[in-house]
């Protein structure tokens, strides 16, 4: 039985080094130029990074970054620049992100199902000198809104000829010639920033310094106990702090990263088998699609030990571990915090999100920030006690920087209870946010493109649950007076001008929209009236929708 063989001989001679980081790293140093230098002098021809047939050692992946620098120093990049990224996972991804890294230069990653409004609004705040982007997504920039300016310079990434975009030089990435001398980037600087979705507002860009990247390859290794020579094995998007930070977790702590181009619950295990993987990341849903897989005699042949498993109901945890011989990780972070809260291996209390990991202050606060009790539930509050282990707010906007930071304690926006034993329970979102298979959905953004139809007068989008454990998007819309609309008119509207996940797939069309005493849409009544009579369910119809 391959899986008890990857707990126990495999990890044979091998040990945690991830508390020695802390260590070895000094405050000054916890910057990707100086880890990624003195890692590659360690672990030299090491196996790092694995995608397809492409396999870098730690020394050619310094290489690649200080290689990678002078590319974008070539085409003018300094520090503190912004270079959008929109890029499905491969390894010019990694390219552009350590050759940013490595100078100082700030790279935007862009969720690469954003189209319209929400694409528009990145591009708007970030103002990045430089867009690289895969020949798969080039269609994406004819959805921006008109008075969204390009870069000036624009690069692709794959096969096929450079289309023609008014206002800019468009070409393709250009090879790797000579090295870059590290810039002088430090701990505190931004290394990317990542866009977050918006509630009663558009997507705000989270700035995240260099350090806070270092400390979530720490606090990471720490919670699902790798040690060195694991190989970690991901199929999330690069372009979200997950699959990101467990670049990390290999880097500090002498293992090999191994990244998938995207999930394939049918082949996730095969994937897992070829790599030899010990540690894997899971979303919720993902979990479920595994348990949903026809039963095989190969469902244990294989190394992996343990899985990050945050968001996988607790009723689905035993059977996972019965028929895989694979713990789940409870969890819980954000991408403005880092790895805040960790269960035991395997979750002592399946479906929470576990106990508060040292390093980091926690409170359940209600009105006016005052702290409830044990068992009462209330917005969470969380303060990390190592400099720079948080994001240092969000791009070009103080005023919510203000808001969510405010008594310097970040302000999470999600119900949280803590029980008298330390265990911390997620109840719902405070926020008016949708979860939906891994990725944030804003209200608010789905809501400005439903209003764009003249024939809808008022809508909202709110959350109904999923078969899969998270939730769905639902919409409720109100008809301007005169005016037919059905539901798939509505989606068809929908299509194209925003990411695929966003689009709703329960449409209710109401005489009116109840309203609160101050005359606000009252969500909470539509999310608690459930899937009734009259919803439209797109999955049910058959409706397929176009990518």
């Amino acid at each position: 039985m391959w899986a008890d063989q990857g707990r126990t001989s495999r990890q044979r001679h091998r040990r945690p080094i991830w508390a020695e980081a802390i260590e070895r790293f000094a405050p000054t140093e916890r910057t990707l130029p100086v880890i990624l230098t003195r890692q590659a002098a360690q672990y030299r021809d090491r196996t790092l990074f694995i995608f397809g047939d492409t396999r870098w050692s730690y020394d050619e992946t310094a290489s690649i970054a200080a290689a990678s620098a002078a590319r974008l120093m070539q085409a003018g990049i300094r520090a503190g620049d912004r270079v959008a990224l929109m890029c499905s996972n491969r390894p010019e991804f990694l390219e552009i992100y350590l050759g940013c890294a490595w100078i100082g230069a700030i790279t935007v990653p862009i969720n690469t199902a954003l189209r319209g409004i929400q694409l528009s609004h990145i591009l708007r705040n970030s103002m990045p000198k430089l867009l690289v982007i895969e020949q798969n997504f080039i269609p994406a920039i004819e959805t921006l809104e008109r008075d969204v300016a390009l870069p000036d310079i624009i690069w692709t990434i794959g096969e096929g000829a450079a289309p023609a975009i008014a206002q800019a030089s468009i070409s393709p990435l250009p090879a790797l010639g000579e090295k870059a001398d590290p810039g002088p980037v430090q701990p505190g600087d931004t290394v990317a920033i990542l866009y977050t979705s918006g509630t009663t507002g558009p997507s705000k860009g989270v700035c995240c310094p260099q350090a806070q990247m270092f400390w979530w390859g720490i606090y990471s290794a720490r919670a699902l106990g790798i040690v060195e020579g694991d190989v970690l094995f991901t199929t999330l998007p690069l372009f979200h702090t997950n699959a990101l930070n467990a670049f990390y977790q290999a880097l500090l702590n002498g293992c090999t990263y191994v990244l998938e181009p995207k999930f394939s619950a049918s082949g996730f295990w095969v994937a897992a088998r070829r790599h030899q993987a010990t540690v894997g990341y899971l979303l919720g849903a993902m979990a479920v699609m595994l348990l949903a897989q026809p039963k095989s005699g190969d469902d244990t042949a294989h190394f992996l030990r343990v899985a990050l498993g945050g968001g996988v109901p607790g009723q689905f945890h035993g059977p996972f571990l019965e028929r895989f011989g694979v713990p789940l990780l409870d969890g819980y972070g954000s991408t403005e915090t880092n790895f805040v809260f960790a269960s035991t291996i395997p979750s002592d209390r399946p479906g929470t999100m576990g106990h508060l990991v040292e390093g980091i202050e926690a409170r359940i606060v209600g009105a006016d920030d005052v702290a409830l009790p044990d068992g009462e539930a209330g917005e969470l509050l969380l303060r990390a006690r190592e400099p720079l282990a948080f994001s240092t707010g969000y791009f070009q906007m103080p005023d919510k920087t203000t808001e969510a930071w405010r008594d310097q304690w970040f302000h999470t926006g999600d119900r949280v209870v803590r029980d008298a034993d330390g265990h911390y329970r997620f109840v719902d979102r405070m926020k008016d946010s949708i979860r939906r298979r891994g990725e944030n959905v804003s209200s608010w953004e789905v809501e400005q493109v439903l209003l764009q139809h003249p024939a809808i007068a008022a809508c909202a989008i709110y959350p109904l649950p999923s078969e899969l454990g998270e939730d769905e998007v639902a919409a409720a819309v109100q008809l301007e007076a005169g005016h037919g609309l059905d539901a798939t008119e509505i989606i068809r509207h929908c299509e194209g001008k925003m990411a695929y996940f966003a689009v709703p797939r329960y449409v209710r069309i109401v005489t009116e929209l109840p309203l609160t005493e101050n005359g606000k849409i009252k969500k909470v009544a539509l999310r608690e009236a459930g899937k009734t009579s009259d919803i439209w369910d797109r999955d049910a119809a058959g409706y397929k929708l176009r990518r």
